[in-house]
């Protein structure tokens, strides 16, 4: 498989940009965002889509650890 090119890059990039910005404004119901999450999907490799979709939940675990807003899950904090 050859590399994507930079319009092909560019146009991968975009549409990530796009559905992660409808995430944010739809924490509570992705719902909306599934027309943005196909075009995303069908802009971007299989393996890029993959590599964003744990990058933006590493993210996102992050943001939250950061501003003190983490909550370790019940089996974490036994062990």
């Amino acid at each position: 498989m050859a590399a994507p090119s930079m319009k092909e890059r560019q146009a991968c990039w975009g549409a990530r940009d796009e559905f992660w910005k409808c995430l944010d404004e739809h924490a509570e119901d992705a719902a909306p965002c599934q027309t943005l999450r196909r075009s995303f999907e069908a802009s971007c490799p299989q393996q890029w889509i993959k590599y964003f979709d744990k990058r933006r939940d590493y993210l996102k675990f992050k943001e939250k650890f950061e501003a003190g807003q983490f909550q370790p899950s019940n089996t974490t904090a036994k062990s």
